[in-house]
């Protein structure tokens, strides 16, 4: 069933679990995605990275959603993830997202808040959730988002408490060690931070980067406010990988290629359900 993300992370936020939010692009990712929710019974949120418009358009991801998930007996809900362009957005909306991320991060902080409330206020009518994101999370290597560039700059709890009370946004991402991508060294996750937003917030908390995290940075995390965690670059790296080792081996039909990179998916995706779940 289609719901919305305030139904999924409310939950796991109040009994300290975290959920996947697993990146889709394409059919394959998509019901491999669905597939290990079905087959683990877990709530799933898919979700479609602006970033990935050239490979969907919003309204076939939306109906593509509707068409797979639309009679699942698990909670399923369409996420525009990491959108800094309310147009989008808003169409997005008008497609059937059943929730969406404005990216404000790197505009100046009352910039991000007036736009952030904005779209709030129109997605809450809608009956859609906002994720926003205050802080800035650096880019590492294999990384789909976010550019070489990019900064990071830990999320002030002072900050963040004020922004989540005026916009009435429902979870937040935050910034405390994470990167977009994989790690090029040992994380340096500061719970201590972490800790201090959850106090000053009281929603959920989201985790961008939780591609090779260490399992006990993890755990950390969820038992200071984290309830949904992105992953993507190893759904990418994890089904490139394994179609490369099967087409040294054979030489399918697409059809067949297609099936085997849907199974891929699913098998990744099911490690970080029973990951985060525990």
């Amino acid at each position: 069933m289609l719901t919305n993300l305030k139904t999924i992370i409310d939950e796991a936020y109040e009994k300290k679990f975290a959920v996947g939010s697993f990146n889709g692009y394409n059919s394959e990712t998509f019901r491999g995605i669905l597939k290990a929710g079905v087959e683990t019974g877990t709530p799933i949120i898919l979700a479609f990275g602006a970033k990935y418009l050239d490979n969907l358009s919003l309204e076939t991801a939306a109906a593509m959603t509707r068409a797979m998930a639309g009679g699942l007996s698990i909670p399923v809900c369409l996420h525009l993830d990491h959108c800094k362009d309310i147009d989008i957005i808003y169409r997005a909306l008008k497609a059937g997202f059943g929730s969406v991320m404005y990216d404000g991060s790197m505009l100046p902080y009352e910039e991000n808040l007036a736009n952030t409330a904005k779209v709030c206020e129109v997605a809450h009518a809608c009956g859609a959730s906002v994720e926003a994101e205050l802080g800035s999370i650096a880019a590492g290597e294999k990384s789909h988002e976010g550019s070489a560039s990019d900064i990071e700059a830990y999320t002030d709890p002072e900050l963040a408490g004020k922004f989540v009370k005026e916009t009435g946004v429902d979870a937040l991402a935050v910034s405390v060690g994470t990167v977009h991508g994989l790690y090029k060294g040992k994380p340096n996750i500061r719970t201590d931070i972490l800790e201090k937003i959850d106090q000053n917030t009281q929603i959920p908390l989201v985790l961008h980067g939780g591609s090779g995290v260490p399992e006990q940075d993890i755990l950390n995390c969820i038992e200071r406010g984290i309830a949904k965690i992105n992953v993507n670059t190893e759904i990418s790296a994890y089904t490139v990988e394994s179609t490369a080792e099967y087409l040294k081996k054979e030489q399918p039909h697409f059809s067949v290629l297609s099936l085997k990179q849907e199974e891929y998916v699913k098998e990744i995706v099911k490690k970080y359900i029973a990951f985060f779940g525990r």
